[in-house]
C-alpha cells in the first residue's frame, strides 16, 4: 500500500514528508503504457505532486505541476488533491533513450535540461496561485528543490526514485521532501545536508527489506528528535466522469457543438489522465446543444 508520512523535528525548525509510491506509479504505467524512462519521469513527478498536495489545507483544493522541457518526452502534467491522491500523464510516453553512464535511466535527457516547471495551486479562491521556475536538470527532484528556493524561498531537499524491472514494471518507488522552517541556522542546515548525503539514493535505500517512508526520514534526519504528525494511504485517482465531460462539451458553446453535430454526427472524448473513453451519439449531442443554448 502506498502512503505518505509527515514528521516534524521537535528540536529544530524542520518539517518533512516521505512517500512510498510503487502502486500509483505502476498504475500510471499500465494506463499510459510508458517506456521505462517515461515511467521513471512520470512516477517521480506524481510522487512530488502527491507530497505537495498533501500540504494543502481545505477540501476541494489541488496542486498541478507541469514540467515542460526541450527533450523528447515533451511535457509532464500531474495533479494532486488535498489528500495526496494523484493523476497525470506524459506527452510522449513511448520515448526510448539509452541509460546514463552510471547505468541509471536518463530522466534528465528525456525531459530535457532547459524548460520550465509551473506550479498551480487551486485554493478554491477566485484565482489560483501560479509560480514558475526554470528546470534545474530535468531530473524532477532537483527541479522541485529549485522551484521552492526560487519561487517560494523555502530551503528544501527533495529526492525521488523509481526502480523499473527488466519487464518494465515498477519494483520500487519513493521519495521525500524535507523543508527548513524560519529560524533554521547553519548548524541545522549542515545536519540536514549530512543526513541526506549519508542516506544516498532513494531507490537503493528502499531496496532494504521493510524500508518505507518513515525509514527514509529517520535515516536522513537521524540527528533530530522526530515526531510523527500523520500517515495515510495515497493512490492514483482520476476524477473524470460522464457528467464532467458533458459540462465540458456544453462549455464549448452552441456554435462549436452545432459544427460537431453537422460534421461528425457523434463524438468520443478520452480522458488524458486515465484513458477512459466517453461516447456521445448525435441524439445525445443534440440534448447538450439545447442546454448550451439555454
Amino acid at each position: 500500500m502506498d502512503e505518505i508520512i509527515r514528521m516534524i523535528a521537535k528540536d529544530a525548525p524542520v518539517k518533512a514528508a516521505a512517500i512510498t509510491g510503487k502502486a500509483l506509479t505502476e498504475r500510471a504505467r499500465e494506463i499510459h503504457n510508458t517506456t521505462p524512462v517515461a515511467t521513471a519521469a512520470l512516477g517521480r513527478a506524481l510522487m512530488a505532486c502527491s507530497m505537495m498536495g498533501d500540504q494543502l489545507k481545505g477540501e476541494g483544493t489541488s496542486v498541478t505541476l507541469r514540467f515542460k522541457g526541450d527533450g523528447p518526452l515533451g511535457s509532464i502534467t500531474v495533479v494532486s488533491d488535498d489528500g495526496g491522491n494523484v493523476r497525470g500523464y506524459v506527452q510522449n510516453p513511448l520515448v526510448i533513450l539509452p541509460p546514463r553512464g552510471d547505468g541509471k535511466l536518463d530522466v534528465g535527457g528525456a525531459l530535457g535540461h532547459k524548460g520550465l516547471l509551473t506550479v498551480i495551486r487551486d485554493l478554491d479562491m477566485k484565482e489560483p496561485y501560479v509560480g514558475t521556475s526554470p528546470l534545474a536538470s530535468g531530473e524532477i527532484a532537483e527541479d522541485v528543490t529549485s522551484y521552492f528556493a526560487i519561487s517560494e524561498q523555502i530551503p528544501t531537499a527533495c529526492a525521488l526514485g523509481v526502480l523499473v524491472g527488466k519487464d518494465g514494471s515498477v519494483l520500487r518507488a519513493g521519495g521525500y521532501l524535507i523543508q527548513l522552517l524560519p529560524g533554521a541556522d547553519d548548524g541545522v542546515i549542515d545536519a540536514v545536508e549530512r543526513g541526506v548525503q549519508e542516506l544516498g539514493a532513494v531507490t537503493a535505500a528502499l531496496m532494504e527489506e521493510g524500508a518505507d517512508g518513515e525509514v527514509l526520514l529517520r535515516r536522513a534526519l537521524g540527528c533530530f528528535e522526530l515526531e510523527e504528525l500523520e500517515r495515510h494511504p495515497v493512490g492514483y485517482k482520476c476524477y473524470c466522469s460522464r457528467e464532467r465531460v458533458e459540462r465540458a462539451l456544453i462549455s464549448l458553446g452552441p456554435q462549436e457543438l452545432s459544427a460537431m453535430i453537422a460534421e461528425q454526427g457523434k463524438t468520443e472524448l478520452t480522458c488524458q489522465f486515465c484513458d477512459a473513453v466517453y461516447h456521445f451519439s448525435g441524439a445525445e449531442l443534440e440534448v447538450l446543444l439545447k442546454k448550451a443554448r439555454a
